[in-house]
């Protein structure tokens, strides 16, 4: 379960303990009750009675509610969040845009990735030339 994209360890422990699942058993060796079972809760896992900080959707800008995206629907979200960031202009947003960091980390000597660092080596052969004249 936790292979899915949401569905880390902890949540696909608690679901099969709600289910009263054993987590050990293989996934050849599940019925296609148990099988139904979780993804009904999949599905569903705002319902199951859980926590409000366990799901991945709190107090959604759209619709205000509390709930639990999973697989595409999860990066759906993700790509629709960011894309509202960037078109309201906000700092994130602009963040975001020009591929830097967008939660406060520092950028001082990490954040590189992708972009060139140091001298380029037309510099220094402009450079070079302008020393023999």
């Amino acid at each position: 379960l936790s292979d899915l994209k949401g569905t880390g360890f902890k949540l696909a422990s608690v679901i099969l303990d709600k289910l009263k699942i054993d987590s050990r058993t293989r996934l050849g060796s599940i019925s296609e009750r148990e099988v139904s079972e979780i993804e009904s809760a999949l599905n569903n896992v705002s319902d199951m009675g859980l926590p409000d900080w366990f799901l991945n959707r709190r107090k959604d800008i759209e619709t205000g509610s509390n709930f639990h995206r999973i697989g595409p629907d999860l990066e759906f979200m993700v790509k629709s969040d960011i894309e509202r960031e960037i078109n309201s202009g906000s700092w994130r947003g602009l963040r975001h845009t020009y591929g830097l960091k967008v939660r406060g980390q520092r950028t001082r000597t990490s954040g590189r990735k992708g972009k060139s660092v140091g001298v380029s080596k037309l510099a220094l052969k402009a450079a070079a030339k302008a020393k023999k004249d």
